[in-house]
């Protein structure tokens, strides 16, 4: 399959551009967009054949849940089967924007977007690109990350490429991604908000909305084979660039100290090695690749760099990458989450 690659302007967006991939979308087939968050790989979201296409093209585990986008919230009502309270206090707050909510689904959506689980996430963007597709195809578009399965979120068109050229139909290029991690998930079904999956929408502004708000706590932590995800990424290890991924957690100067030992270990077996640190720190590293992800104290700047900088390392053709470790507090309980799983869990304490 030739993978057309369609270049748009987010301030003047083309209408044959998005008639053309709301008719691919119409017939079943696959599109790549741009979102505020990361690129989505759409297809027709009350579709099972046409969702059955998003695993095979990202070589996706079938239960790992999608989530349907939408254009309108007239859209949700045909989709799921109440809207709580809890809900819409939230969707007034954050929607459109990079917040996916979680509600119990219709008969309409199949097994194949919500991985055999009776609800289903949803998510309003606020990226015109994606909202004027949405419109013009007339459909919730299932659309999970459009890289594949396990690799680092794309952040910008030539990131899909890389990893789904032939496999989908069309790329939508619209520039990067704002805020580069994917949305936040909350579970609504519920008297309270629980975060499934930390995004930019953080924890402290769902309590500053509600009062109150829970994080789940495999969000740190390692999934078990056997678990049933509630959401997109609670499972499987995801973001992993080829390189293995350390983490190394401690006082600056101490993980500093303990990363350079480490790359002089790895580089005397030969080892191609990369440090992921920040500006505060890139220049005291004597790696062979040193990248930065921004200010250590600019969460915003680190979320939307992350993915970018962990492709950067198979650019490199890294064999190994130590990374320095972040708050979990605000937008850096997500940036730790993503950092974990491109780990493995896998943590050096100093």
């Amino acid at each position: 399959m030739e993978t057309l690659i369609r270049k748009i302007d987010n301030l003047n967006i083309d209408s044959e551009i998005i008639k053309e991939a709301a008719g691919i979308l119409q017939r079943g087939g696959l599109v790549a967009f741009p979102t505020e968050t990361v690129y989505g790989l759409g297809a027709n979201g009350l579709s099972e054949e046409a969702c059955k296409k998003i695993y095979e093209a990202k070589g996706r585990p079938s239960d790992n849940p999608l989530i349907l986008h939408i254009g309108d919230f007239a859209q949700l009502e045909q989709i799921v089967e109440e809207v709580p309270a809890l809900a819409k206090k939230v969707m007034d707050a954050f929607w459109p924007g990079p917040l996916t909510l979680i509600f119990k689904k219709k008969p309409c959506v199949p097994n194949s977007v919500t991985g055999g689980l009776d609800t289903v996430g949803v998510r309003f963007p606020s990226n015109m690109v994606a909202r004027e597709l949405i419109r013009e195809s007339k459909l919730p578009i299932a659309a999970p990350s459009a890289n594949s399965s396990g690799k680092p979120s794309p952040t910008k068109a030539s990131h899909v490429k890389f990893d789904l050229d032939g496999k989908v139909e069309m790329i939508i290029d619209g520039g990067s991604t704002d805020f580069g991690l994917e949305s936040t998930i909350v579970d609504v079904t519920g008297d309270v908000a629980v975060i499934l999956r930390p995004g930019a929408i953080t924890k402290e502004m769902l309590v500053d909305l509600l009062g109150y708000a829970e994080v789940d706590p495999a969000i740190l932590a390692r999934g078990t084979s056997n678990a049933v995800p509630k959401a997109p990424g609670m499972k499987y290890t995801h973001y992993s660039p080829k390189a293995q991924v350390i983490l190394v957690k401690g006082e600056t100067s101490v993980v500093v100290e303990k990363i350079n030992s480490l790359v002089a270990e790895n580089q005397a077996k030969g080892l191609k090695v990369g440090v992921m640190a920040t500006d505060e720190t890139k220049d005291r590293y004597k790696a062979d690749i040193v990248l930065s992800v921004g200010a250590r104290n600019d969460e915003i700047a680190i979320g939307a760099s992350l993915f970018k900088i962990l492709r950067k390392f198979d650019f490199f053709a890294a064999d190994i990458v130590y990374s320095e470790v972040f708050a979990e507090t605000g937008e850096g309980l997500a940036i730790m989450n993503r950092l974990n799983k491109a780990a493995g869990y896998n943590y050096i304490e100093v």
